[in-house]
């Protein structure tokens, strides 16, 4: 069984699994996301990432917004369920869901190189591990955002990570780094 929460464009509704394994960013944070990307990067032609894909609404969104590709990570089958179907919804060119562990994903050699990687791992998960793996598969200069609880410690960057900035969305707080 599914839910709905707000889609891309057209008043399209996005399907999200019901429970409390997939989180969805919220519509305000999403916005916020995407304006603040503004600033660090031009999103037409990119190649993007999303780990930890859920409903597939962040790399979906950034295909609407010009992106050339975007490779969706998600292991819940009952959200990769719901990430094929918004994919199929939405037909935008370039979307390619994995149904795998992220983990399992960074562990093969890095190709292609993405200028943008979007993490939305449960809030509870150790980052750091996921954020050294994931260096090798990242473009020159990319930028990588991450949503991580705002009741939760602030994001320590690993080496290699150049922190940009942090933006709070109620029960969210979105934290960015270049490569660097």
């Amino acid at each position: 069984m599914t839910r709905v929460i707000a889609g891309l464009a057209k008043g399209r509704r996005l399907s999200v699994p019901t429970g409390l394994g997939t989180r969805p960013t919220a519509e305000r944070a999403r916005e916020g996301l995407f304006s603040s990307l503004l600033s660090l990067l031009d999103l037409e032609g990119a190649r993007v990432l999303d780990l930890y894909a859920g409903s597939g609404a962040l790399g979906l969104e950034a295909l609407s917004r010009g992106a050339a590709a975007a490779t969706l990570v998600e292991n819940d089958p009952e959200a990769v369920a719901a990430l094929r179907a918004n994919a199929d919804l939405l037909r935008l060119p370039g979307a390619h869901v994995l149904a795998q562990p992220v983990e399992r994903f960074l562990a093969v050699d890095p190709e292609p190189r993405y200028d943008l990687a979007l993490l939305d791992p449960p809030y509870e998960q150790d980052v750091l591990p996921v954020l050294f793996a994931l260096r090798p598969w990242l473009a020159e200069d990319a930028v990588v955002a991450v949503e991580r609880a705002t009741r939760g410690p602030q994001l320590a960057w690993p080496q290699g990570y150049c922190a940009v900035r942090s933006r709070r969305y109620g029960a969210a707080t979105l934290w960015y780094a270049r490569q660097c």
